[in-house]
């Protein structure tokens, strides 16, 4: 390899590096993703560079229909759909490298028919590649669908489900050792299809709360086929992004675990026992105290503290530019204003922070739950816009529901609460938020777009 090659190979490497040392915090997140696009471009450019290629034109070709077909779904994409947008990237990653590592193997097979030897090693990161990649295809295909609500978020389950995915698994493992010592390309086929049905049946009993946190370990899932991928193709470059991609996935799947107080295996396996998030439940019809738009003003209008609780219900209505003005309003009078973000509000980690920040709210008013769960005690009004399970005090208070344990905002320690709602259907979880009934507590009914002008506009009357 020319040493200008491994010199470009090396800047590329870096910019995934600083990549995702940008994408740590919302102020320099978009600095960091065109870095790191810069060295996707740097390292595909490389390619036609470093060898004579052959079937030039249809690999052009493929990359204009993926270009356009990037950049118009970026474009068209609404920012609520960001996570199902991931979920489609991240499975087409998956993917790749298994047809990838299907390829290598028919060339290891014609390879050993004319005498060379293959390391165990190449057929061991060609099977990992063929079944994990497989995995990740189908399961953030799954994910999508869950998250497009194009199939049900609840959990999907069906007598003899955990024996279907423990002889799918021990059939994976045992095609996978077959490939090693009698290496054939239906082998790798067949192993590929065992892949695509284990990854259905993991994705499947997981509830439509708990999607986020499967999605981020399918990512770590591609990072580390990739990875595989590179070492089999011996490209270095692939072995490190794979390995960034897969350590940084594994970081935020152990993360958003432990912020929805619940170990991974339980996120994936609890619908089997009943202990998974469940999704929407019956609405309730138990008595509440209900206002209008000029009361939960004058609540606001005459308070020295506020905290703002988004949700993804703010997001679906796309309220967050009629928040900012009024949030701008309340701050105009003197009264503090902030954002309390909880790490799974929305649908990922930081996807209310980026929602927010398309409203063009500022990033010093955006405080992280450790931030600011203290200062709810000296809060005169909290006003929380649709969000349900994150602050819901079950999570302290009752063991047996699907979110104990889960660190919540202590929004039941402020003086007045404000939940704007479009019904009493409870959240994701199923369960009904006993703080909606606290006499202290006050909803403001109906869209949160409409109603939240509707506020907007009474604020600016007092």
């Amino acid at each position: 390899m020319p040493v200008w090659v491994q010199l470009g190979y090396l800047v590329a490497a870096v910019c995934f590096i600083v990549a995702l040392k940008g994408l740590s915090g919302p102020g320099t997140a978009r600095r960091g993703n065109l870095v790191g696009a810069a060295g996707a471009v740097l390292a595909s450019v490389i390619v036609f560079f470093e060898r004579d290629l052959d079937h030039v034109v249809p690999i052009l070709i493929a990359i204009a229909v993926g270009t356009v077909a990037g950049v118009v779904g970026a474009q068209r994409v609404q920012m609520t759909q960001m996570p199902q947008l991931v979920a489609l990237f991240n499975g087409v990653g998956g993917g790749a490298a298994a047809l990838v590592a299907v390829l290598e193997l028919h060339e290891f097979v014609e390879e050993a028919e004319t005498g060379v030897n293959l390391t165990e090693f190449d057929l061991v990161a060609t099977a990992f590649t063929v079944l994990i990649g497989s995995v990740s295809f189908a399961g953030s295909l799954v994910t999508f669908a869950k998250l497009q609500e194009l199939m049900t978020t609840r959990p999907v389950v069906f007598p003899g489900l955990a024996v279907a995915f423990g002889g799918c698994l021990l059939a994976g493992l045992v095609l996978s050792v077959v490939v090693v010592v009698e290496p054939a390309l239906w082998i790798g086929v067949l192993l590929g299809v065992l892949g695509l049905t284990l990854g259905a049946l993991l994705v499947l009993p997981v509830g439509g709360a708990d999607v986020p946190i499967v999605i981020s370990l399918l990512n770590a899932s591609t990072g580390l086929a990739v990875a595989a991928s590179g070492y089999i193709l011996g490209n270095t470059l692939l072995l490190v992004a794979g390995t960034l991609v897969g350590a940084s996935g594994t970081l935020l799947t152990r993360m958003m675990a432990a912020a929805m107080g619940r170990s991974l295996t339980n996120t994936l396996f609890g619908a089997l026992k009943g202990g998974s998030t469940l999704g929407a439940g019956a609405v309730s019809d138990r008595p509440v105290r209900s206002a209008g738009p000029d009361d939960v003003a004058i609540l606001l209008g005459y308070a020295n503290r506020v905290i703002i609780v988004p949700g993804y219900g703010l997001a679906v209505a796309q309220a967050q530019h009629s928040l900012r003005e009024l949030v701008d309003v309340l701050g105009e009078r003197g009264i503090q204003v902030d954002y309390a973000i909880h790490p799974v509000a929305g649908r990922m980690p930081g996807h209310m922070n980026v929602l927010l920040a398309e409203a063009q709210v500022p990033y010093e008013q955006l405080k992280e739950m450790d931030e600011i769960n203290g200062d709810f005690k000296q809060t005169d009004v909290v006003l929380v816009v649709g969000a349900n399970d994150v602050v819901n005090p079950a999570a302290k208070t009752t063991p047996g529901a699907p979110i104990y344990g889960m660190p919540i905002l202590n929004v039941d320690q402020a003086e007045q609460v404000v939940f704007m709602k479009r019904s009493m259907r409870p959240g994701f979880a199923g369960i009904e938020n006993e703080l909606l009934f606290d006499p202290k507590t006050t909803l403001l009914f109906g869209d949160a777009k409409q109603t939240m002008s509707k506020l907007l506009n009474a604020v600016k009357t007092l």
